[in-house]
C-alpha cells in the first residue's frame, strides 16, 4: 500500500451561474468585459477555468491514491494545474485547514477520523461523499473452514494462532487490538503488526501456498479484486458500522472554485471500477502511473466524461 506519487485532482461544476453580456445601446460597448449580471443590473466577476490545486493524499491508502491520479487527470484536461502531496492523517488535516492543501478525497466517516474532524472540521467544507460501503474488516481464504469472527476462537489452530495485522498506529489496529480481540475472545492469539506492504505479502504468500490466514484489511482497497478472500461476519459489531469516504476542501475552496466543489460535490465510484484502477496501479511502476491512469480512463472514456458534464 505505501506507494508515493506526483499527481493531483480536484473538480467542479457550477451550477446556477448564468453568464451574460451587459446589454448597451452601443455595440461597441461589448468591448468591455462583463462577466455577469444580477437581477439589479450589477455585474460580478465570473471564477475563471483553470487555476492552481493541491490534493493532499494519505501515505498508503490506495483509494486515495487512485482518485487523486484519476482527478488529476481529469481536472488537468479541464486547465487546472494540479499537484499531489503526501502526507500522514494528521498532518492531511492539519494542511487542509491551514488551507495549505486545497482538497483530499479519503476522509472515513462517521467513525475512522472522527477525532480529526472535532479538531479540525470547522475550518474544512464538505465537498460530498463518493463511496457508502467503506468498512473495516478481518478477511481470511475464500475456503476458510470458517464464516465469521465468533467462529474464531474456536478454530484459531487451523490458523496458527496468528492474526496478521498492518501498521501499530492505524486506526484499524487499534480497533482490532480495543475490540474485535476481546470481544470476541481472541486474546489467546498472536496479533502481528507490522505494515500493510507486509500484511499483503504474508496474505498472498498464504493463498500462493494454500494456507489459512486471518488478517485485517478495508474496504474499498485492491485487494478484494486481486485475490481469493472473504471477510469474516462480525455479528457484534466490533469492527464499527459501514463507513462513508467523503471529499473535504479547505474553507474557501467552494466560493473559489465552484465548478471544481460541484465535481466533486457529484462524484461517486463503484468499487469494482476501484478495485479494477487500484490493481493497474498497485502492478505498475510509479513512473507509469501517468500512462496506467490515461489507458484506464480510456477504457472508461464515458464514465469519466460524466465526472464534468
Amino acid at each position: 500500500m505505501y506507494k508515493r506519487t506526483s499527481a493531483a485532482f480536484a473538480v467542479t461544476a457550477a451550477s446556477g451561474l448564468v453568464l451574460a453580456g451587459c446589454a448597451s445601446a452601443d455595440d461597441d460597448a461589448t468591448e468591455e468585459s462583463t462577466a455577469g449580471s444580477t437581477a439589479a443590473g450589477e455585474t460580478t466577476d465570473a471564477p475563471e477555468a483553470g487555476g492552481e490545486l493541491t490534493l493532499a493524499v494519505f501515505n498508503g491508502w490506495d483509494e486515495s491514491l487512485a482518485t487523486s491520479l484519476l482527478w488529476e487527470a481529469v481536472l488537468e484536461d479541464e486547465g487546472y494545474d494540479v499537484t499531489l502531496e503526501y502526507a500522514d492523517p494528521a498532518v492531511v488535516f492539519q494542511g487542509v485547514a491551514d488551507g495549505d492543501y486545497d482538497i483530499v478525497t479519503d476522509v472515513w466517516l462517521p467513525l475512522t477520523h472522527a477525532s480529526y474532524l472535532e479538531e479540525f472540521g470547522d475550518d474544512m467544507e464538505r465537498l460530498g461523499a463518493w463511496f457508502d460501503t467503506a468498512a473495516l474488516t478481518v478477511v481470511t481464504n475464500a475456503d476458510a473452514p470458517i464464516d465469521s469472527l465468533d467462529e474464531l476462537a474456536d478454530n484459531a489452530d487451523a490458523f496458527g494462532n496468528r492474526i496478521v495485522g498492518i501498521e501499530p498506529g492505524a486506526g484499524l489496529t487499534a480497533t482490532m487490538q480495543d475490540a474485535a480481540i476481546p470481544q470476541y475472545g481472541l486474546d489467546g492469539m498472536e496479533f502481528i503488526t507490522s505494515s500493510t506492504p507486509a500484511m499483503l505479502q504474508e496474505l498472498e504468500t498464504a493463498l500462493d501456498n494454500g494456507e489459512n490466514i486471518i488478517a485485517t484489511l478495508w474496504e474499498p482497497h485492491w485487494a478484494y479484486g486481486a485475490y481469493d478472500i472473504k471477510n469474516l461476519e462480525d455479528p457484534e459489531g466490533a469492527m464499527g458500522e459501514a463507513e462513508e469516504l467523503v471529499t473535504y476542501g479547505r474553507t474557501g475552496i467552494t466560493e473559489e472554485f465552484p465548478q471544481v466543489a460541484e465535481w466533486f460535490g457529484s462524484f461517486t465510484m463503484e468499487a469494482d471500477a476501484l478495485y479494477d484502477l487500484e490493481n493497474l496501479l498497485v502492478a505498475a511502476d510509479e513512473g507509469d502511473y501517468e500512462m496506467v491512469v490515461d489507458e484506464w480512463i480510456a477504457d472508461n472514456q464515458e464514465w469519466v466524461d460524466s465526472l464534468t458534464a
